[in-house]
């Protein structure tokens, strides 16, 4: 039997609140919102977002069917007052009896709140996530209910072939006999879903109906339903792997997107390598090749024929300054201290021009990269979801420029989840990081060895007055800066790309190799239930905890 339709429902866009949450009592529903409007201004305070607070408290008031009298409370909520009433809040949300004790509904009804229309704004994901730990609710749940929503989406793109339109015509019309009686049946005898765009909804129904309800479940899959969820991939279907530059931007050669897994997901994850490297190191995906951060992943293609001249250089540069050494003991005289020389051994020195041409180039076109990938992301080329960045050496340079290019844009908040730079080569100074808080919704990951000869090297002209953030912490006291030092298992600039699995656990990234005690689930229940001190977090490994990362990563 259908359940009730909540007046409080959005019918514009097909989403309607689910009928366990709109079952909370009037104190349960205005904690509810309370929660909500309170952990915003703890994770989103400030001008930048005042508007995006503001916004989603007027409409989950209205969602949950509330009195507009809350409305000047919840308000003040946002902004800051209240800032201790997150646990009282919790508290008496947990307690509502028609919730049984599984908090997981309330983060599914946010999500389909999120969704209402037909955007998932990165704030409102960590903000999700945020609530998921206050409230106890597995974050596991959270990403199974999401791809459950778009799992009839998926299977309708898939089973969709190029037919003539009269095989087209009868194919809907036999389609429509059979879902017919079960539309009106789970509309409840509303309005008849479409023809043409709302043949999908039975399958929301199987798959979304156990988890948000028959009444929500059948609304997500009406015409309005199925156009929300085509605004969320983008309304051209092609995604980023259909991007193409229109016409040559700047000095660009190369800018293109590669798929590293197949699935659809309501958030997405970009991999930007650093170099390349003849023979293992040649493709783009091999340093992603155990990343699993989401179910839909790409890593960009950029500019190969320089990043291929790079890493053979870097790859020469070493192996020349390893054969320039006659004795063992000079060899780790050199490479041991060689972070704290006054001066560079004449020896490296000697073949520097092997690598400072090809890494001057490629800084400059990473800058250019950055702000091209600015653009794609700005235009929602990969719809209207948040999207998490993951770079080391150069790759994290395009990212760092794309973010910056993207802090300059009006508007532009809400697109990026979390970034995370590895050895980035990189202004490190805090004031040059400030301005990705304003674009980063959740983490900024900066990922350093202190003990990087090869990249203190390259900076050599300008290390004495230039911090650089590959090197060490970033001293940025805000909530999403995550500092990690990865000392104790990058020995080199190069183990950045052979040792990618191992550093993906280490910050918090799920791979599909073994997963050990910090997981992303721990790191980030961690770094979140953290958030309300707004502090910088340091995350410093002790001596052999990365070890034991390694080598649980490598089954030993």
């Amino acid at each position: 039997m259908a359940e009730d339709v909540s007046p409080a429902g959005n019918s514009a866009t097909g989403i309607i609140v689910s009928a366990p949450c709109k079952r909370l009592s009037e104190p349960g529903r205005f904690a509810y919102a309370g929660l909500c409007a309170v952990s915003l201004a703890q994770l989103f305070p400030g001008k930048d977002h005042r508007d995006f607070r503001v916004a989603l408290v007027e409409a989950l008031v209205s969602w949950l069917g509330l009195c507009t009298s809350v409305l000047p409370a919840m308000t003040a909520f946002s902004c800051g007052l209240g800032d201790d009433g997150t646990d009282t809040f919790a508290s008496l949300l947990l307690q509502e009896p028609v919730l049984n004790g599984q908090s997981i509904l309330i983060i599914q009804d946010l999500v389909s709140f999120s969704l209402r229309e037909g955007q998932y704004d990165a704030r409102a994901r960590v903000l999700i996530q945020y609530l998921s730990c206050l409230l106890r609710a597995p974050l596991e749940e959270l990403e199974i209910f999401e791809g459950t929503l778009v799992h009839s989406l998926k299977e309708k793109q898939e089973q969709q072939p190029e037919e003539k339109e009269g095989a087209v015509r009868k194919e809907t019309k036999k389609k429509l006999q059979r879902y017919l009686l079960i539309g009106l049946a789970t509309v409840g005898g509303g309005t008849l879903i479409g023809l043409t765009g709302g043949l999908s909804a039975p399958l929301v129904a199987a798959g979304a109906g156990a988890l948000i309800g028959t009444t929500g479940a059948a609304a997500l899959g009406s015409t309005a339903g199925i156009a929300v969820m085509a605004s969320l991939f983008g309304a051209a279907g092609a995604g980023l792997t259909g991007y193409k530059m229109k016409k040559r931007v700047g000095e660009i050669e190369e800018f293109d997107f590669l798929t590293l897994t197949e699935g659809k997901q309501l958030h997405i994850t970009v991999a930007v390598t650093g170099w390349l490297c003849a023979g293992e190191f040649a493709s783009f995906r091999t340093p992603w090749h155990t990343l699993l951060h989401s179910q839909e992943q790409y890593c960009l293609a950029w500019e190969s024929r320089y990043l291929l001249e790079l890493g053979n250089a870097m790859v020469t540069l070493l192996s020349g300054l390893v054969n320039m050494v006659a004795q063992e003991a000079l060899k780790y005289t050199i490479l041991s201290g060689i972070m704290t020389a006054l001066a560079w051994p004449a020896s490296l020195l000697a073949v520097a021009s092997v690598i400072d041409n090809p890494w001057s180039v490629c800084l400059h076109r990473s800058v250019e990269v950055g702000k091209q990938l600015a653009q794609v992301l700005r235009s929602r080329q990969q719809g209207k979801r948040p999207v998490t960045l993951v770079g080391f050496s150069l790759g994290a340079r395009v990212i760092y420029f794309c973010l910056q290019e993207l802090s300059q844009e009006k508007d532009c908040q809400g697109i990026i989840e979390d970034v995370v730079l590895l050895g980035a080569p990189v202004e490190g100074t805090a004031k040059h990081w400030k301005t990705l808080t304003k674009v980063v919704s959740g983490r900024i990951v900066n990922g350093y060895c202190r003990g990087d000869w090869l990249l203190r090297f390259l900076y050599r002209s300008s290390s004495i007055q230039m911090m650089v953030a590959g090197l060490q912490p970033v001293n940025l006291d805000d909530r999403r800066m995550v500092n990690v030092d990865l000392s104790s298992v990058v020995k080199g600039h190069l183990d950045y790309m052979r040792q990618m699995e191992t550093i993906l656990v280490a910050v918090g990234i799920r791979t599909r190799g073994p997963q050990v005690e910090r997981t992303k689930t721990e790191l980030t229940k961690a770094t979140v239930l953290d958030l309300c001190s707004v502090r910088t977090i340091e995350t410093n490994m002790q001596p052999g905890e990365l070890e034991v990362v390694e080598a649980a990563v490598n089954g030993d």
